[in-house]
């Protein structure tokens, strides 16, 4: 896919792995992460320096994960996403979506080697309430 819509991903998505989802109530990736939840996603946390985020069990790997992905929402720096890309590659995910101020050319490559949906420099949650407040 050369370029997704991102209002359609967020439409038809169901499941959400948030690499670098933290406990932490003041960082982006939990307020974000309990939005999407709140809204009816499946919010699955991929954070190895995490146990349960969320009320739910925390994985290390999108690839760990027991169930097909939708989308990898990536909340890590941009030097750390290549690496993100390509567990989302392995792990089957259908998109790699980081999320505001994250860029990278690299995990652009590998998105796009491995057939995923790539959208960058994009938050999910301000892209889902367009879609309820046009």
């Amino acid at each position: 896919m050369t370029n997704p819509d991102p209002e359609t991903i967020v439409r038809e998505a169901k499941t959400i792995a948030v690499v670098g989802l933290s406990n932490d109530p003041e960082k982006p990736s939990n307020e974000v992460g309990s939005y999407l939840k709140e809204q009816g996603y499946r919010v699955i946390p991929v954070n190895p320096k995490e146990e349960e985020v969320l009320g739910e069990r925390a994985y290390e790997t999108v690839e760990q994960i027991p169930e097909d992905v939708d989308v990898v929402d990536v909340f890590l720096p941009p030097e750390k996403t290549p690496e993100a890309a390509e567990d989302a590659v392995r792990a089957g995910a259908k998109t790699l979506w980081l999320q505001e101020g994250i860029e990278s050319e690299e995990a652009r490559r590998i998105a796009g080697e491995g057939s995923l949906a790539y959208i960058e420099n994009r938050c999910m949650r301000k892209t889902h309430e367009g879609l309820q407040n046009p």
